[in-house]
């Protein structure tokens, strides 16, 4: 039942995130630049740090936290994966949130499971190292086969109907986009793993398990609001777009801020719920091993859900619908496979 748990709270963060790009389509007359900068606000900083609060008990100094070590390091790794964080967006930008979560998650989900594990020296031909690896090569099968099905549903559609879908539909761009930013974005989980000295520590000052993690989360994504940040203004200074941000017609200024907000909120939700959720896989080292995998194939089958109710895959002939279907099967059961062992 404790597994069962985990893995229920971790689907919600990640219905969340998948959810995350919906508000977005309701921002209006803004650059792609300031809604990004905006809504990262508060996914990086503002919710991030209220999760931090919400951990931390009142008699628990934070910066005692940040001397304990590892922040350098998470604040580095946010950085990086404030790259894919930019790339990932435009992802959607050039792919449609279906097809440019898929690859890019899928991406992400193979590097940031495999990388902390070769760190800590884990052998990935033996024992729970094996179950481990083989888990992520069925996630990426799934993942490749959906990528297949984009590109069947590209080939299906005319450009009049690839615009009416996706305004800037670009396959070849947005691949190439898609697995930059899945490889940058594996460093969140890097992040997490640099930060486990922070989570000892507030720990051992009192701080509940189950919100430990929490404050290292707001690290790791400090480091890529720096990112976000320097690129967006920027851009704005570029394009002559700072204007955005102080635009007088209050209507639609409060419209945008409280869409961003929300795309903020469901955006933290993946990690407030990994972080939570993982407390409750302590008694499978295999399956905590895997929860990030776990919560990135999430993400790609509520994402391509997303995809359906928005009508990406509107029109799609029965050979294509047949193969997504059959990609998104194969992650479900991708998530429950290590728990087999």
């Amino acid at each position: 039942m404790e597994i069962i748990k985990g893995l229920l709270i971790i689907a919600i963060g990640s219905l969340g995130q998948s959810s995350s790009y919906v508000p977005i389509k309701k921002v209006r007359k803004w650059s792609w630049e300031s809604f990004w900068l905006v809504q990262g606000i508060f996914a990086w900083l503002v919710f991030p740090l209220i999760g931090m609060l919400i951990a931390i008990p009142h008699d628990v100094n934070p910066l005692l936290l940040l001397e304990s070590g590892g922040a350098g390091a998470a604040i580095i790794y946010g950085m990086l994966w404030g790259i894919g964080g930019l790339t990932f967006g435009l992802s959607m930008r050039y792919l449609g949130v279906a097809l440019g979560q898929s690859v890019s998650l899928g991406t992400c989900s193979a590097f940031g499971t495999l990388f902390p594990a070769l760190f800590a020296g884990t052998d990935l031909l033996r024992g729970d190292g094996l179950i481990l690896l083989l888990g992520v090569i069925i996630t990426l099968t799934g993942i490749a086969i959906i990528g297949y099905a984009g590109t069947l549903r590209s080939q299906n559609m005319s450009e009049e109907e690839k615009r009416a879908a996706i305004k800037d539909f670009a396959l070849t761009k947005g691949l190439a986009v898609a697995l930059l930013a899945g490889i940058m974005s594996a460093c969140f989980a890097l992040g997490l793993d640099a930060g486990t000295p922070i989570k000892e520590t507030a720990i051992a000052n009192g701080v509940p398990p189950l919100y430990a993690g929490l404050p290292v989360i707001l690290i790791v994504t400090l480091g890529g609001f720096i990112t976000n940040a320097t690129y967006c203004i920027y851009q704005n200074i570029k394009n002559k777009t700072g204007k955005d941000y102080f635009n007088v017609n209050i209507s639609v200024l409060l419209n945008n801020i409280l869409f961003c907000a929300l795309a903020g909120l469901l955006w933290y939700s993946q990690f407030f719920g990994l972080e939570i959720g993982k407390t409750f896989l302590t008694s499978s080292p295999v399956l905590l091993a895997f929860s990030w995998s776990i919560l990135m194939s999430l993400n790609v089958v509520f994402s391509n859900m997303w995809g359906i109710i928005l009508k990406e895959w509107k029109g799609c002939n029965p050979k294509t619908v047949t193969v997504l279907i059959l990609g998104l099967f194969i992650l479900i059961f991708s998530i429950f496979f290590p728990s087999l062992f």
